[in-house]
């Protein structure tokens, strides 16, 4: 049986197609103008215009041809912009839903987990509303960067950025991410309609260093919930903040070990069972592992204690704890 959200939104579509490729007011205006302009020259011409100004033939015709040209030109760019700006609401209402199906699906406790590619579908979406608007703001005379075509855009996990005139990387104009929102992001929106957590989430994925934790972890999350891992069922020990600190400070072995504080029997086992089986979840926890670490070494001088103990209790934290610990980094 089709889907009722499916259902209801297929008319929309439908109909918002049809309005695109049926005559509007653009056309009916540039029409009305091409008809005056025409009259006119030709009253003008008849009335002897052309015998006065002594034009021939072809300047005759540039006069009365390049004015109608021009006038659907602009009725052409006007609907294009229209059009565009449509389907750029229509990309940002798709993703919308499947945000929200997403973290209703993965705040579901022990329900199915979220399909791995509803993440790349949002990523597609985004890209999607990017380009259009690119074009609307060429089309609006403003100049703005975007990726040559052709050009895919840098992996994830590369350091290289795009820099400005004079060297200026792009990163260095925006504005520093501030504790509260790092916080926030890496713990994940708690619902859908969480709107400062996704803002959050919005703001951290544009400093460099944090979303290269956020995607990763999110890529972890995805994996441990296929096999019912939740971070939102764990209930481990805090460990101190001095802990903490020694460990963005190089310790490892058994002076960090608290903060290998997970102990649910069931998630250690089947993490560690994934981790032996399967190459890509370990691959992906490691990288994890190492994104993490380099995060916290970079911005734990900047944190309270009262900082760091919010810091180990989002969600990303918990899935470093539980995989650090079935990794062996507190042994």
């Amino acid at each position: 049986m089709a889907d009722p959200k499916e259902t209801r939104n297929a008319p929309q579509s439908f109909h918002a197609r049809g309005d695109a490729n049926a005559v509007t007011s653009v056309e009916i205006a540039a029409a009305a103008l091409s008809v005056v302009w025409l009259v006119v020259a030709v009253w003008y011409f008849l009335a002897g215009g052309a015998a006065a100004s002594g034009g021939g033939f072809a300047v005759t015709l540039l006069v009365v041809v390049l004015p109608v040209s021009m006038i659907w030109v602009a009725a052409m760019a006007i609907r294009a912009a229209r059009v565009m700006r449509e389907e750029s609401a229509r990309l940002q209402a798709a993703i919308d839903a499947l945000r929200q199906a997403y973290v209703a699906q993965s705040q579901a406790g022990k329900g199915q987990p979220p399909h791995p590619q509803v993440v790349k579908r949002l990523d597609d979406l985004g890209g999607g509303i990017r380009n259009l608007e690119s074009t609307l703001a060429m089309l609006g005379g403003i100049r703005q960067a975007e990726p040559q075509p052709g050009h895919s855009p840098a992996p994830s996990g590369a350091d290289d950025q795009p820099t400005l005139s004079l060297g200026t990387p792009a990163e260095a104009l925006q504005p520093p991410l501030s504790t509260d929102d790092l916080i926030r992001a890496l713990h994940f929106p708690e619902t859908a309609e969480d709107t400062e957590g996704f803002a959050a989430l919005r703001r951290a994925l544009k400093d460099r260093n944090a979303a290269k934790v956020i995607q990763a972890a999110q890529d972890i999350l995805t994996l441990m919930s296929q096999d019912g891992i939740y971070m939102d069922d764990l209930r481990p020990d805090m460990a101190r903040p001095e802990v903490w600190r020694a460990f963005a400070k190089g310790e490892r072995g058994r002076t960090i070990a608290p903060l290998g504080g997970v102990h649910d029997r069931s998630s250690l086992a089947l993490a560690a069972g994934r981790m032996r089986e399967d190459p890509i979840f370990r691959d992906a926890a490691h990288h994890f592992l190492r994104r993490y670490d380099q995060l916290f070494a970079n911005v734990e001088s900047q944190l309270s204690d009262e900082d760091i103990q919010s810091f180990a209790a989002t969600r990303t934290s918990r899935a470093f704890m539980l995989l650090g610990r079935v990794a062996g980094t507190f042994d």
